[in-house]
């Protein structure tokens, strides 16, 4: 019996929702975290009776056919992309991103990643750095005499020395965006690779070309809403039910068959 088979895809499909769901209860507390949504797409159809086909000799077309689905299978998980709420810190390198952009991180092998966790840290050389010690583009050192360090709306860096009244800019800070930002390649903690999908990046400054703006002393917050993904995760699991109430009775057809004398 074909409903076994695509009873069990169902299954299949509502434990992958689950996955989904779970992860982003996880990362509610992750900074600059967007949640995920995962997407189905039905099975080819078994086509019993074309639709159009001609049915008797006087020419009759079958209106709509016999086409019979065999499941569903997972198309994609994408991500919602929406702006977290700003959470003021106070911390002097704690930067959240209002608007569209991301910040490019120097990975250890000198290539690019990307990312909205703006929660920066100042290495023992004094650089700019994110919470995993990667240096944040263009690179920026914080000269160690420096007393406190300003960014502004724009993304110029300013640091303050002690016995001068004006600070003195040792940076710009700039923004990444992309055509397509649901086809960046996540790779964890935070941060976000290129992929064709996602077209190459854009850099400017922020608060230019369409990009957002810089928030000194505020980290973004998750945009997980809690009671979404609890509604989600209910959904998912009544469907999980019903299709194992599918097998069940579809066992129990089989039994039945096979005991017919």
């Amino acid at each position: 019996m074909r409903a076994l088979q695509i009873a069990a895809s169902g299954m299949s499909a509502q434990q992958t929702r689950v996955e989904v769901v779970s992860n982003n209860l996880a990362n509610m507390s992750t900074t600059a975290y967007n949640a995920r949504r995962a997407q189905f797409s039905d099975l080819a159809y078994q086509q019993v009776a074309q639709p159009g086909t001609i049915t008797a000799a006087d020419g009759t077309v079958l209106p709509t056919g016999i086409q019979l689905g065999l499941g569903v299978r997972p198309a994609a998980v994408s991500v919602m992309l929406s702006q977290g709420t700003l959470n003021q810190t106070g911390g002097n390198l704690d930067l959240a991103i209002e608007g569209k952009g991301y910040l490019e991180v120097t990975m250890p092998d000198g290539t690019s990643a990307y990312t909205r966790d703006g929660a920066l840290q100042r290495s023992a050389a004094g650089e700019i750095v994110t919470a995993d010690g990667n240096a944040v583009a263009p690179g920026i050192t914080i000269p160690a005499n420096a007393t406190s360090v300003t960014i502004n709306d724009s993304g110029q860096v300013y640091a303050y020395f002690s016995g001068q009244v004006q600070p003195r800019q040792i940076g710009q800070l700039t923004l990444a965006s992309f055509t397509n930002e649901e086809g960046l390649k996540a790779i964890g903690s935070n941060l976000f690779r290129e992929t064709t999908a996602s077209g190459p990046p854009s850099t400017s400054t922020p608060g230019q070309d369409g990009l957002g703006t810089l928030k000194q002393g505020y980290l973004e917050g998750s945009s997980v809403d809690s009671v979404r993904e609890v509604t989600e995760l209910i959904t998912a699991q009544r469907g999980y039910e019903m299709n194992a109430k599918v097998i069940t009775a579809a066992d129990q057809m089989l039994q039945a068959t096979v005991q017919v004398r």
